[in-house]
């Protein structure tokens, strides 16, 4: 990781992203939200959001907090805002969710809540989006990969600012036909622009270092990594297109949603080769567990787009299986893969970075054990590929116990990431000498240590 430091709050979004994680599961174990409710009812968008952003978007912008700098090999810029605008996001969600129960009569709770969550929310993800694109900016021209970092944090921007305009409208401060068609017919839009421009795009861009690093390939940007940016790029644009003409009652929405589905899937399919080129091009020949447990969620990013693009699965109930599919099995499996790699991989360079060439370390493999954390991986894509089948079938029980189960393997990878965290895997004779200080579970490194 040449020219980048150690960053002091990853850690700290890491725990609160995956703490949400477990939360969302536990909501649908529990039957809140959908299918138990109505896919546009208030119960489903508080659990959506649970996932989206406390889970997903958390976790990405935790990545992007280390890896940003790796990307363009400069610091960080402003990475002091990383501390209060994870307080805002937080406290944001938190209003927002509490909006949504309000909205559903669960509790009498002001509705207020809802648009103080969304101003929150984006002023949260402003202060990150300004210090990342500050970072980007400070470093051009920019390599591929990062170029995919801007483009997602575009969408990012663009998503706030619509969910923004959702909760005016759902808590009465905002009212006009404008708004009004925005919720009736940019739910859909909303959710493609956060789902597929801001976490797709971003979990892509970063994939292809992380891969060619992790995998000790050749960092090549190939004719088509540079195709897959710029399909994806026009895709999430006429999402944003398709947004405006929703607003301004412009004919020819379904038209440029259709062209950015099939466009994303081009952008896929080409994706999916560089995957695959990257794989074949590898200096390691055994691929470590948190690749191998990557290569399903590429199948599902696939199995997704062509079923998305499916007309009559589109504009059906099966759209909710695609969407499930896509969250749990494409980002949250990539998600929690790397997460595998990334918190060992961050744990060695806190506990052991300072004394290289000075003690024996072990290798970052050695502060995880595969063989357990392959069968939990096993489990993970078994239980949602079978609460996936359960919603494509109508069949809420079955689905809540798929979702037990992914619950479970969940609970227990995180268990695996506090042990490599703990260093309890690691032999005595390795761990870290005596006097130097042990990292901690997800409290934030000391202005010394990075």
């Amino acid at each position: 990781m040449p020219s980048a430091t150690l960053s002091r709050w990853t850690m700290s979004y890491f725990a609160a992203a995956c703490l949400m994680l477990l939360a969302g599961q536990g909501l649908m174990v529990a039957g809140y939200g959908y299918p138990a409710a109505a896919i546009n009812a208030p119960e489903t968008l508080a659990l959506v959001h649970v996932v989206a952003i406390g889970w997903l978007s958390l976790l990405m912008v935790g990545a992007l907090l280390q890896f940003v700098p790796v990307l363009v090999a400069r610091p960080l810029v402003g990475d002091r805002l990383a501390a209060p605008a994870l307080v805002l996001l937080l406290v944001g969600l938190s209003f927002l969710v509490s909006g949504f129960v309000a909205l559903s009569g669960a509790l009498d709770l002001p509705l207020i809540l809802l648009p103080l969550g969304g101003g929150m929310l984006l002023l949260g993800f402003g202060l990150i989006a300004g210090l990342l694109a500050a970072t980007l900016h400070a470093a051009r021209p920019l390599p591929l990969p990062a170029r995919f970092v801007a483009v997602a944090l575009v969408a990012l921007v663009a998503t706030i600012i619509i969910g923004v305009a959702f909760t005016l409208a759902l808590s009465g401060l905002g009212e006009s036909a404008a708004l009004a068609r925005l919720v009736a017919s940019g739910v859909e839009l909303h959710a493609a622009l956060g789902l597929g421009g801001w976490l797709s795009i971003t979990a892509i861009g970063v994939s292809y270092r992380l891969l060619a690093m992790f995998l000790l390939a050749p960092e090549v940007e190939r004719r088509t990594s540079h195709a897959v940016w710029w399909t994806a790029a026009l895709a999430a644009g006429l999402i944003a297109m398709a947004v405006v003409f929703v607003f301004f009652a412009f004919p020819g929405v379904s038209v440029l949603f259709a062209a950015a589905l099939l466009l994303t899937l081009v952008a896929v399919l080409l994706y999916g080769g560089d995957v695959l080129h990257l794989y074949r091009s590898r200096k390691r020949k055994k691929a470590e567990l948190n690749i191998r447990a990557s290569l399903p969620t590429f199948v599902a990013l696939a199995i997704s787009l062509v079923l998305v693009n499916v007309p009559a699965i589109r504009a059906g109930d099966g759209v909710a299986a695609v969407v499930y599919l896509f969250t749990f099995g494409w980002l949250s499996g990539l998600g929690l893969a790397q997460l595998y790699k990334i918190v060992a991989f961050l744990t060695w360079l806190e506990a052991y970075g300072p004394v290289l060439g000075r003690a024996p370390v072990p290798r970052v493999q050695d502060l995880v054990e595969e063989r357990r954390a392959r069968i939990l991986f096993l489990l993970y894509y078994g239980a949602v590929a079978a609460a996936t089948a359960a919603l494509l079938a109508a069949m809420p029980d079955i689905f809540r116990g798929a979702v037990c189960l992914q619950l479970v393997a969940t609970l227990a990878l995180m268990r695996e990431f506090v042990r490599a965290r703990r260093l309890s895997v690691v032999p005595a004779a390795l761990r870290p000498p005596e006097g130097t200080v042990r990292p901690h579970l997800f409290l934030p490194l000391s202005a010394s240590r990075r």
